[in-house]
Parts: C-alpha cells; structure tokens; sequence
C-alpha cells in the first residue's frame, strides 16, 4: 500500500538531486574550463597568470576584511570628542567668544625697597583664549573615522570592480559599509558649507575663512577616485579628504586664538536646522521609494545600502546637533528650547540602537518579513519633526 508514495517521493528528490547537481555543475563549469586551460598552457604564462590570480585573491581578500571590520563604530563619539576640549565646558560662551580674560599687558609697578631704592614688578601678559567650534571638530573626526580609522571603501579597486563586473549596491553582499560612509560623508559636505557661507564668516559680509573654504574644497572631491581615472592619473579620495581634516582642525586652532570667526547667531542657527531638516526629509524620501518599489524581505539587494546611508546620515547628524549645542548654548538657552534639544538629541541616539544583521524590505503589513526601512524612515521623520518644531521657536 505504502510503496507507491514511497517511490513517489524518491522521484521527487532524486530530480531535486540532479537538479541541485546540473545548477552545481553549471557554476563550476567556468572554473574547471579555466582550470583545463591553465593546465595546458606553458610554464611562463601559468607563472604570470598564477601571479595575477594571487594577487586578485589577495585583493578581494582584503576588501572582504575591511567591509566587515568597522574600527572606532561608537554612537556615544560626541561624548568622546567634547571630552577632548578644553574649552567646550565654557558652557556661558558660544563658539569663538573668548573665555579667558586678557590682562591689560606687562605692567611696572613702582614699589619701596630698603634703603630708598625701588623694585620693579613684573605682570605677565595671559593671552586670550576664545571658545573652538564643536561643530569643526566633530567634522574633522568623522573625516579622521571614514578615511583613517578605516580604509574608503568606495575608491578600492575591488569596490570599483564589483562582483564579476556587477556594481556591488546590486547585489546584497559588502556594500554596507560603503553606504555608511557616504550617508556620513552627505553630511560633512553640508555643513562644511554651511561653515565657509554662514557659520564661520561674520554674518556673511566678511572674508571667507580659507581653511574652511579648503576644507570644502577637498570634501567635494569625487568619492570613488582612484590613483587612475578617466582622464589619467588623479588623487585617490582618502588623501584628499585627509587635508579636510587638516584644514578644520586648523580653523579651530586659529578660533582658540582669537583669530578666527565663528558667527553664532540665531537666524545662523536657524538657516543650519533648515538645511538638516531638507536633507533628512530628502532621505525619507529615498527610503519611501524604496519601499514602494520593492518588498522582498530579506531578497531584496538595494534595502541593505538604503538603510545604511540613512544610518550614517543619522549617525553623522546625531554628533553635529550635539555638537552644535554645544557651539550656539547661549542661544539655545535664551531661546527657552533646551528641553525640546534634549528630547531631539534622545529621539536620535535611540535610533542609533537599531543595528538589524540582514536588512528586510518587507511589506509593512507582514509578519514574516521586518520593513526595517519603514522603521529607519520614521526614526528620520521624527527627527526632522523635532528639528522643525525647534525652528518654528526660533523663528517666532
């Protein structure tokens, strides 16, 4: 009775055997024909060739390694920076105010000595010393995290290789960490603007500060450069990005000093919200397109970069807000929204704590399959909700 459901179903997975063989076979077969080839060739080539191969494998391996090792990953770094300063704890004074007082110079001050002759005493000059820009050093450190700490990926030639030719964002495999890093580095490029056109120039009338300007220069160098490019030989982008930081921590320097501006005025404040605000909103909408266009799960081989340069965006914003904080405090207390910038400083790090191992872009309504970009989508929303409600009390 029972053996014609028994040969059943030994048909049925001895044609899933052949079949799991024949995909098998067919994915090997290149190999094994390169591997014939390589056999019958002479013993020169297969050297040179052989030579070529091992440094591929050696390049790929490498590749594999730094996008999957994230040195110095730390959503709390805007603690770490802002205890490096020695002057952001001057919690009364906004960035570029100065916080030491300056004395008037030597001064000679007659006194009696024995005998009717007169000393002389000597008050030493303390030089001034103005509040730096936090704003500067949180950018300067995420430049330091992207290109230091850690290889670019986008300008690796195995990046730029992709995977047997297909770019690496359309397929599900070692592209997160590239996205982190462009979704961080979309932020650098909009606030070093913000510095040379607003932050750093006395309500935008006066010189522009070159360091900055420098700064901006290098950030807006192509991402994915090379030492060898369409038009010949050029710099690879991580040295590029390395003078940014030069530059930035430069201007703090020259700010210390006093030598340098850092206008930190309401309506600047307000200006640099409204451009964080458009470029989370911007986002969102990226994500949202995603979403529609899309909704297979964990199949899905754009969720994965999607979300990622939402993170870094978050990741990026999250040190800058606090960041600047810390460089317009007097008018954030004045303003009366220093609760409504704590609640929006939580809402992020909260957010920061969604780090999800496989990426899903599910239907919203499944149970099987996590939306982890409607999720990421909402976290930015609220964000720019708070960003938005802290502008309308600086516009009033």
């Amino acid at each position: 009775m029972l053996d014609p459901i028994v040969n059943f179903f030994t048909w049925v997975f001895q044609w899933i055997g052949r079949g799991i063989g024949l995909l098998i076979g067919i994915l090997l077969w290149p190999f094994m024909w390169a591997g014939r080839w390589y056999g019958n060739r002479g013993l020169i080539l297969r050297a040179v060739l052989g030579l070529i191969l091992v440094g591929f494998v050696f390049l790929y391996g490498y590749f594999f390694y730094v996008t999957q090792v994230w040195n110095g990953f730390d959503p709390d770094y805007p603690t770490r920076i802002a205890a490096t300063s020695t002057t952001a704890k001057a919690t009364n004074a906004v960035a570029g105010d100065p916080i030491a007082a300056d004395s008037t110079g030597t001064a000679q001050t007659e006194q009696p000595a024995t005998g009717g002759a007169s000393g002389t005493t000597t008050a030493q000059t303390t030089p001034q010393t103005c509040k730096r820009s936090e704003i500067a050093a949180v950018s300067a450190d995420l430049i330091d995290f992207n290109v230091n700490r850690n290889a670019w990926i986008s300008s690796m030639l195995a990046s730029k290789m992709g995977f047997f030719g297909v770019p690496w964002r359309n397929t599900p495999f070692f592209d997160n960490k590239a996205a982190f890093q462009l979704g961080i580095n979309q932020v650098l490029r909009r606030t070093t603007t913000e510095l040379v056109d607003a932050l750093g120039r006395a309500r935008g009338t006066s010189r522009i500060d070159q360091n900055l300007q420098d700064a901006r220069t290098a950030l807006a160098w192509d991402e994915d450069a090379w030492y060898v490019g369409l038009r010949g030989p050029t710099r690879p982008t991580p040295s590029v990005y390395r003078e940014a930081i030069t530059k930035l921590r430069t201007f703090n320097g020259s700010l210390e000093k006093c030598e340098a501006t850092f206008d930190a005025r309401a309506d600047n404040l307000l200006q640099f919200l409204d451009r964080i605000s458009g470029d989370i909103g911007s986002t969102s909408d990226i994500l949202r397109s995603q979403l529609e266009a899309s909704d297979a799960g964990w199949f899905d081989p754009r969720a994965d970069d999607r979300f990622w340069f939402a993170y870094g965006q978050l990741y990026a914003y999250y040190g800058m807000l606090h960041a600047t904080r810390t460089d317009f405090s007097a008018v954030i207390r004045e303003r009366n929204i220093t609760t409504l910038w704590d609640t929006m400083q939580t809402q992020m790090r909260d957010a920061l704590n969604m780090q999800p191992w496989i990426i899903s872009n599910g239907n919203e309504s499944s149970f099987i399959f996590p939306s982890h970009l409607a999720t990421m989508g909402f976290n930015l929303l609220r964000a720019r909700s708070q960003i938005v409600e802290i502008r309308q009390v600086l516009d009033r």
